[in-house]
């Protein structure tokens, strides 16, 4: 069956953009394409407070997606109310805590940690955000925080990361369609949905 993955951080401004195109593509595609998706890290665990020049370059991209990508919403306060860090390896262990303790969960894990941070303005950065996030899905919180920082997920952000760079992704979000052993990639399109530079 060929495989369609869907390589990502949920907190990359860029993969919240494309949620909607996402969501829009993944309903139509054909009932014989598994969908997997895989966490690319962006930056590694930190708890240095991040610069200043990197927090204005990210929230220039921030204003870059809302002009080329109309109605994508952020809540800009999250630079005041908050000490940004660098650091999203929390929030993929967060995603694949979700999906050990129930696969039926990790698209529910997305959204909660996207909309903590790009509508709430709150820190995934933060271990106590992403219970939070665990919490709102029904997550057992215990299991949770077991999980979140186990060596066996910590083991699988290192699978995810390397696949991802086996198949030659090195940026987010990005989709690549694997079939009889070959991986093809999948134009990006933030705007419109392309059937025709997508899986047929």
């Amino acid at each position: 069956m060929p495989t369609l993955y869907y390589i990502h951080d949920p907190m990359c401004s860029w993969c919240w953009a494309f949620r909607p195109a996402l969501t829009e593509l993944l309903a139509k595609l054909p009932d014989d394409i598994d969908v997997q998706y895989l966490v690319g890290g962006l930056a590694p665990d930190s708890f240095e407070a991040m610069d200043q020049a990197t927090q204005d370059m990210i929230q220039h991209h921030w204003r870059t997606i809302q002009v080329k990508v109309p109605n994508t919403q952020f809540n800009f306060d999250f630079w005041t109310n908050n000490t940004p860090r660098r650091s999203t390896y929390p929030a993929c262990r967060a995603v694949l805590a979700a999906k050990t303790i129930n696969p039926d969960k990790e698209g529910a894990m997305i959204l909660a940690i996207q909309q903590a941070y790009y509508l709430n303005a709150l820190n995934p950065s933060d271990e106590g955000v992403l219970i939070d996030c665990a919490a709102s899905i029904g997550l057992d919180v215990s299991l949770f925080t077991q999980t979140l920082n186990s060596p066996a997920t910590q083991q699988t952000l290192q699978d995810n990361i390397q696949q991802a760079q086996n198949m030659g992704v090195y940026s987010f979000p990005s989709l690549v369609l694997e079939e009889n052993g070959q991986h093809r990639p999948i134009a990006i399109d933030y705007i419109h949905l392309n059937l025709t530079s997508s899986p047929p």
